[in-house]
């Protein structure tokens, strides 16, 4: 499952794999399946490493291999949800500003809009909710994207690439969705914290962009 849209699949098609690209894909799948279920059943703190191995029926080794450390069994890498993230901020509809874009972008999240009645999602949900080294990783992981939106931000809004506003814009906006925790709304909680980038980005620039 991925950090901000669990299960999801790629917009576009992926590209047809070799029989041993595809050998390696089944054993991680199989690996973050037997994970999580066992996170599911008994909790991500109480399960160790060599038990997802062998329920996978892998070497540690292998498991490794695939997943260099314990919280990455939970979060997979997913190539396109950067793209998907620049693209809500380039082809925004005329007259949207950048964080009115981001706010939509991050209401759409699964992780927000609690799993459109997914109860493997909701569960997948909780456990990310109730662990804090689960919830660390996974906002660090989306962190990574805050230099490319930065750029994004300014090529937008005519502004220059190393203006420290786009930065902090990119980076208190895909901060925002940690707003949802321990809140019974989420996307009121998500849309509160957007409504503050929205008022001081306006003040700042002085225009709605």
């Amino acid at each position: 499952m991925s950090a901000t849209t669990p299960g999801t699949s790629p917009d576009s098609a992926a590209a047809p794999v070799g029989r041993r690209e595809r050998k390696k894909a089944a054993t991680r799948r199989a690996i973050a399946d037997a994970a999580l279920r066992l996170f599911l059943e008994r909790g991500y703190d109480a399960v160790g490493i060599r038990e997802i191995a062998d329920a996978a029926d892998v070497s540690t080794t292998t498991l490794f291999k695939h997943f260099p450390v314990k919280e990455a069994l939970v979060f997979d890498e997913d190539a396109d949800q950067e793209r998907r993230l620049l693209d809500a901020v380039r082809n925004r509809p005329a007259g949207q500003s950048v964080p009115a874009a981001l706010r939509e972008h991050a209401l759409s999240s699964r992780l927000v809009a609690a799993g459109g009645g997914d109860d493997r999602f909701a569960a997948f949900a909780e456990l990310v909710a109730a662990t804090p080294a689960l919830r660390d990783y996974g906002q660090k992981m989306w962190l990574r994207h805050t230099g490319a939106l930065a750029e994004v931000i300014a090529e937008e809004s005519g502004l220059a690439a190393d203006d420290p506003a786009c930065r902090a814009l990119a980076h208190f906006a895909l901060e925002a969705p940690r707003a949802v925790h321990g809140h019974d709304n989420p996307r009121e909680a998500v849309a509160r914290a957007f409504d503050l980038l929205e008022q001081g980005w306006s003040a700042l620039t002085g225009r709605n962009i």
